[in-house]
């Protein structure tokens, strides 16, 4: 490497989803973690602040816990004493697992201790791998361990050996007494609290309290708490809130809710390599499918098809075992990837679980509304590229092109994108009648959109002395979807009436609210009264310039019958009309009510 480009790299790029804020952080840990001579002085001043500043961002938007955990990974080497003093000035999970994970040399650590935050020294002291006179320096700085001392450091006075010349030479020489005992948060060069150890005169009395003793109590009554607090605890007693509260493990006892989703990336092999953390340790190594065996291809699942043609895995069934909570039924959308060289990677995506995982049930319609959809999507794919290719030509990106060519692009573009209307009101009904998704709520002024719907197809049903004749009677009628849901509705209903009407066939409408509800009635043209079904008429508009939908009206009406459906209303012929019923907005509804009792 002739020079090392990395900590630019790794700059220039802009994280922005939560999986890229913690690889860029990662990847910051990786470069400056290493040797000074590597990290700062062979690389640019302003390149490594610019870096600094950007590990900074990183922490506000990273919880403290998850940095912690990623600075305490083995997989990395963390030599550089300024990364050191950069993370100890963090949150204390941070910063202690900084200064129990940096691997620095003596002269190192000498340099870097002064430096520290007073509170961030503590953490090096249940450090037992740190040179001698790094210890020292401690030592001197006042940081100790806080435990309590070894045995052989704490005698009785009876086992206290004297030496006999001494005790010759000056019998009435005062006592010593035994050093005191080192309890936690006592620093052992403050003076001693009054009531642990008194003074000399205070400890020759017999009546005075072996220090020893005393502390070994305090030890055995906390001891004592800790195990009646672990009983309480397991037989379900009320806590004593006025004693303190231990970080005791509580969290390990209560249950784990139900994983409902996470994301995953498997390999070109189909085993899953990475998943999100709350569930890593559940599905990495677990495979999406079954390895391929000769004469499978029979036999194989939609997962398997769509994994060995390297296809788009959309809504497709999966059943997981193993922990509780990733047991069960899923739902897998992933999308295939590809390296540079085109190879196959592999898959990333997500799983979820099933909208009725608990009663195990799926009904024909859901399973057949699910192969629409997966049929659909492989259509768009192909008709996408023709658009796309259709599009190029036509707007000459890839060089002049004749203008009969751009003029068949151009109606081969307009074509597509019909098709992919088409394709997107099946989607729409497939998923309205299986109640895969829902109305938008909101209000919407359901006579003012029918006006107004009504005087666009007007101005182009007059010459033929055709349309929609909507009596006025000045009736308020907020409807509780939203102004788009309802501008779309009005017009598939009100196209697909006046587009099948004939040249002189004038249709008459009216909109009134009875109880909480819309009404909408309308006639049904000549074309659509000599079907048995109007929901399944095959039925054309008899001009071009109207059209409500790519497959005739009888599929119209029938998505305009789910969408009413799926706002809490319905679309039903009713002998010669056609009626649209749709809930009045709730506010509505109470404004409405007198109107009703009076009546």
């Amino acid at each position: 490497m002739f020079f090392d480009d990395r900590l630019a790299t790794v700059l220039r790029q802009r994280a922005s989803s939560d999986v890229g804020l913690r690889t860029q952080f990662r990847q910051l840990l990786d470069i400056l973690g290493e040797e000074r001579t590597s990290a700062s002085s062979a690389s640019d001043p302003a390149l490594v602040a610019a870096a600094w500043m950007r590990m900074n961002a990183l922490a506000e938007e990273i919880p403290a816990a998850s940095r912690a955990k990623m600075v305490r990974e083995p997989g990395w080497r963390f030599r550089n004493p300024e990364l050191a003093a950069h993370l100890s000035n963090f949150e204390p999970e941070v910063a202690s697992a900084a200064l129990n994970r940096a691997q620095l040399s003596s002269d190192d650590w000498s340099a870097l201790i002064p430096r520290l935050p007073v509170r961030a020294r503590g953490f090096l002291r249940l450090r037992r791998d740190l040179p001698l006179d790094v210890e020292k320096l401690l030592e001197r700085l006042g940081v100790h361990d806080r435990g309590l001392p070894r045995p052989d450091k704490v005698t009785d006075d009876a086992e206290a050996p004297a030496p006999e010349e001494d005790c010759a030479a000056d019998p009435g020489a005062d006592f010593v007494p035994p050093p005191p005992v080192r309890l936690s948060g006592i620093d052992a060069d403050a003076a001693p609290p009054h009531d642990i150890v008194s003074d000399t005169e205070t400890a020759t009395s017999e009546n005075a309290p072996d220090p020893v003793d005393e502390g070994r109590s305090e030890i055995s009554a906390l001891v004592e708490r800790i195990a009646a607090f672990k009983r309480n605890r397991e037989v379900g007693a009320e806590p004593d809130t006025t004693e303190p509260r231990l970080p005791l493990g509580e969290d390990e006892l209560r249950s784990r809710p139900q994983v409902r989703a996470f994301g995953f990336a498997a390999d070109a092999g189909g085993r899953i390599e990475w998943a999100d953390s709350e569930v890593a340790a559940m599905v990495i190594g677990t495979r999406l499918v079954a390895p391929a065996r000769l004469g499978s291809a029979n036999r194989q699942t939609p997962l398997e098809r769509a994994f060995y043609r390297r296809q788009p895995i959309i809504a497709t069934p999966k059943s997981l075992v193993g922990a509780e909570a990733i047991t069960g039924e899923w739902i897998v959308d992933a999308q295939p990837r590809f390296t540079d060289s085109g190879n196959f990677a592999g898959y990333f995506g997500r799983f979820r679980r099933l909208a009725n995982t608990d009663s195990g049930f799926v009904s024909a319609a859901q399973r057949e509304a699910d192969r629409i959809r997966q049929l659909l999507h492989e259509l768009r794919t192909p008709i996408t590229a023709v658009q796309g290719y259709a599009e190029v030509i036509q707007q000459q990106l890839f060089g002049a092109a004749p203008h009969e060519y751009r003029a068949l692009a151009a109606a081969i573009a307009a074509d597509a994108a019909r098709i992919l209307a088409g394709f997107e009101e099946l989607d729409r009904l497939a998923k309205l009648e299986t109640g895969v998704i829902e109305i938008e709520p909101g209000k919407a002024d359901l006579a003012l959109i029918i006006g107004q719907t009504n005087r666009q197809l007007d101005q182009v049903l007059r010459p033929r002395m055709a349309g929609i004749a909507l009596e006025d009677t000045q009736v308020q009628a907020i409807v509780g979807i939203s102004t788009d849901q309802a501008e779309a509705l009005a017009w598939r209903l009100l196209a697909t009436l006046g587009g099948g009407s004939s040249a002189g066939e004038m249709l008459n409408a009216t909109l009134e609210t009875i109880g909480n509800n819309a009404v909408l009635t309308c006639e049904l043209p000549a074309q659509l009264l000599a079907e048995e079904d109007i929901f399944t008429a095959e039925a054309r508009p008899i001009g071009t310039a109207i059209n409500a939908g790519l497959f005739g009206a009888g599929f119209a009406l029938r998505l305009a019958r789910a969408e009413a459906r799926a706002a809490g209303g319905n679309l039903v012929r009713d002998d010669e009309t056609i009626v649209l019923t749709l809930p009045l907005a709730r506010d509505d509804r109470t404004t409405q009510a007198p109107e009703k009792s009076e009546i």
